[in-house]
């Protein structure tokens, strides 16, 4: 029997069919699920192609991170505005211009003739990514009332989020040793075409605050705010912690978003209503985003060069890697979302999640200068992988679930906002104490010595990896202390969705 959705007065209390029931949704899942991996994968794919990139445009170290960072700061700025459009204006019609233009920009980027053509396409392939993330996971959001089915679904996007990353330092592998680097940009237009072809043929338009307006000055506020909070942490790489640049743009950050939530208390039609914060468990959940975003870096950046530079791999090689990591974290979303969290709640999986994943990075710090793959990495990324693939998708699927249709878009941006953040202060974080452990180990020693680097880089490698871990330690801890006891509601007794 199909479930009913519960409308308020301002729709006189008819009680209809969301279109979620939709016989088409597995199909809409499979499309959003394409848009999702062209999405997170582009957070990594150039990375493998930078050092082709750098050589063939010609530009400087210096300005290399900005390839990285332009993306970032774009995605992360915007994303509660792309969220709240596809709010507004129907999630559809967001969804289709998004991959419109992340196509169109990216084809802008492989065609690129040096830096300024490079970096301008990075930066828009962020701002259409903060329109095409947010109207993806809230199509799920709706698409998907049924308690178990909307756990299938969130099992497979969390996956895809999880591992996507993953998937794009092999899919940048392959492409850049096969064709060339901007073939890790042109690709995104043979992704681009099948979703769009799937979004315009299954979904359809829903204005669930169609009848809201648009908070500018909270949309000022926020972007600015974010824009701030990511760029000090991406300076505190290039330069240090006491750099005006690092610590000045942290400290306005800061202000712009504290100024926004006060600004949300009294804005008429707020851009990020306070009531989808209130929510223990859906605040529980957002801090998980964050934090299994900023440690999940660890895994990904330092591995890939130990992988590279240490034990010699190639592009290809070491994006075929983290494949075991990929399915170890595919099979335990699977098991976390629709077994375990609707059996025994998020109190006891997540913060079991943040355990496993500690332990498997706590592992990984017994790699060597001679180590082997098999022994010294394989088994840890898979420990790690389970770890993560029983908390991503479960927070994931907790932090949108339950909230009214008006306002799923935006918080579907909020968890994207959280895990863009927290991969940014990851960077930072991780990138600053490895290099700080490299030099503190060449004190008093030959540096020139190739043995003695060697040993440099291991100890600044095992160094961001206990950092992970004890970061993922301390989710498992906050996971356990905010999480409510019991199973949702939601997934208990597959309440119906209603509109507020």
């Amino acid at each position: 029997m199909p479930q009913k959705t519960l409308t308020d007065s301002a729709h006189q209390g008819v009680v209809e069919a969301p279109p979620a029931a939709s016989s088409k949704r597995w199909w809409i899942l499979a499309v959003v699920a394409v848009a999702q991996l062209m999405v997170v994968l582009d957070a990594t794919i150039v990375n493998i192609a930078l050092p082709s990139a750098q050589a063939d445009l010609g530009f400087s170290d210096g300005n290399r991170q900005w390839i990285v960072t332009a993306y970032a700061l774009a995605f992360a700025s915007l994303l509660l505005l792309g969220g709240r459009i596809a709010d507004l204006f129907g999630r559809k019609t967001a969804f289709l211009i998004g991959v419109v233009g992340f196509a169109a920009v990216s084809a802008l980027g492989g065609a690129a003739n040096g830096f300024g053509m490079l970096v301008t396409a990075r930066a828009l392939q962020g701002a259409f990514g903060a329109l095409l993330a947010p109207a993806a996971l809230s199509l799920l959001n709706t698409t998907f009332t049924d308690a178990r089915e909307r756990a299938r679904a969130f099992s497979v996007y969390g996956a895809i989020a999880g591992a996507g990353g993953a998937v794009g330092l092999l899919l940048g592998g392959v492409l850049t040793d096969a064709f060339d680097w901007r073939w890790t940009l042109y690709v995104n237009v043979l992704i681009a075409v099948v979703a769009f072809v799937g979004g315009w043929m299954l979904l359809t338009n829903h204005r669930d605050a169609g009848n809201s307006k648009l908070d500018v000055p909270g949309t000022v506020l926020v972007a600015a705010g974010l824009f701030a909070l990511v760029y000090g942490f991406s300076n505190a790489e290039t330069h240090d912690w006491g750099s005006p640049l690092t610590w000045g743009f942290l400290i306005a950050g800061g202000l712009l978003l504290a100024a926004f939530a006060w600004w949300q208390t009294r804005a008429a039609h707020p851009l990020l209503p306070l009531r989808i914060l209130l929510d223990r468990n859906r605040a529980a959940s957002f801090l998980a985003v964050l934090i299994s975003g900023g440690g999940m870096f660890g895994v990904f950046l330092f591995l890939t060069y130990y992988l590279q530079l240490n034990l010699g791999f190639s592009p290809t090689k070491t994006g075929a890697a983290f494949l075991p990591m990929v399915g170890a974290l595919m099979v335990a979303a699977q098991l976390g979302t629709t077994v375990l969290v609707p059996r025994i709640g998020p109190k006891a999986v997540v913060p079991l999640g943040f355990a496993i994943a500690a332990v498997g990075m706590a592992w990984l710090t017994g790699i060597g200068v001679g180590s082997s793959y098999v022994s010294a990495v394989l088994p840890q990324l898979i420990v790690t992988g389970v770890g993560l693939g029983l908390v991503m998708p479960a927070a994931m699927q907790l932090a949108t679930g339950g909230v009214a249709a008006e306002d799923a878009g935006v918080a579907s941006a909020t968890v994207n906002a959280m895990q863009q953040v927290g991969g940014s202060i990851g960077t930072a974080l991780l990138n600053t104490l490895a290099a700080s452990a490299a030099t503190d180990y060449l004190v008093g020693k030959n540096a020139t010595n190739k043995l003695v680097q060697a040993q440099a880089t291991i100890e600044s490698y095992t160094t961001a990896f206990w950092w992970s871990a004890g970061l993922f330690a301390v989710g498992a801890v906050i996971a356990f202390l905010l999480f409510r006891r019991g199973v949702p509601e939601q997934d208990a007794d597959a309440a119906p969705v209603v509109h507020m």
